[in-house]
């Protein structure tokens, strides 16, 4: 059990109300989150596995309200799930295994990637307005390989996942940014579950910081379904990648 002072637990819970927010308007909290705990002494894997415990509570927070709000489509929802689960577990287990030598810069380098993906090539995920979405056996192979993959990075790292999931759910099924972000945290939901599982196996998972953040991440979650449905994360998207590149060069900088 990791011995913390006060002030990290504040920060935890700030970091994870900021979190909970960005990951609900678009995706990429991890990005934050994980090097900030790897610089408060977290090994990797135990940052990686520690996180999930908000990711999951986050995700049914944001899950119901945009359920409420009447932005989450549900007719191919199970569909949708069927390959992120699949490809969570595989990714879980690949993360739990992986030796400890590889996980950091593997981390790191796919978080501030998968930013600058997100940051400079938007278009990706911005398909027409009144475009019909199309269900998965519409779109065929293509949208469940890439669900899969999204299902695989977030099992593994999970920063960023909200990223390939919009780009698989919008890119592939057609759906606008507002109904894949629903649906993103559809799937994070239920591919995060036996990731968690795995990791609380491997007892790698750091439980009261982890609620700390969770907390933080509660908060977030439910006023972001509120921001996430009148606000385009353009601008949110520059300080997230900005905050993402001082986080990762601070933590490679770290012995």
């Amino acid at each position: 059990m990791m011995t913390l002072e006060l002030w990290h637990y504040l920060l935890l819970a700030v970091l994870g109300v900021i979190c909970g927010i960005i990951n609900v308007m678009a995706g990429g909290g991890s990005n934050i989150i994980l090097p900030a705990m790897m610089m408060m002494g977290f090994p990797p894997q135990v940052a990686n596995a520690t996180n999930r415990i908000g990711i999951i509570l986050q995700s049914v927070i944001g899950v119901r309200g945009f359920y409420r709000a009447g932005k989450l489509p549900t007719h191919d929802l199970p569909a949708i799930l069927a390959p992120t689960i699949i490809g969570g577990i595989c990714g879980s287990i690949i993360a739990a295994f992986a030796p400890h030598e590889l996980i950091k810069p593997l981390l790191l380098g796919t978080m501030l990637a998968m930013a600058g993906i997100m940051l400079f090539v938007p278009s990706v995920v911005m398909p027409p307005p009144g475009t019909v979405p199309l269900t998965v056996r519409e779109s065929g192979a293509r949208a469940w390989f890439w669900l899969w993959l999204g299902g695989v990075y977030g099992g593994f790292v999970q920063a960023g996942v909200g990223f390939v999931l919009i780009t698989a759910i919008a890119g592939c099924l057609r759906y606008d940014i507002v109904q894949s972000s629903a649906l993103k945290l559809a799937c994070t939901l239920f591919f995060t579950l036996p990731a968690l599982a795995i990791f609380i196996a491997r007892g790698q998972v750091e439980w009261l910081p982890g609620i700390v953040l969770a907390i933080g991440n509660m908060t977030g979650a439910h006023y972001g379904v509120r921001l996430a449905v009148k606000v385009q994360p353009k601008t949110l998207k520059w300080v997230m990648f900005l905050m993402t590149l001082v986080a990762v060069v601070a933590a490679f900088l770290k012995k």
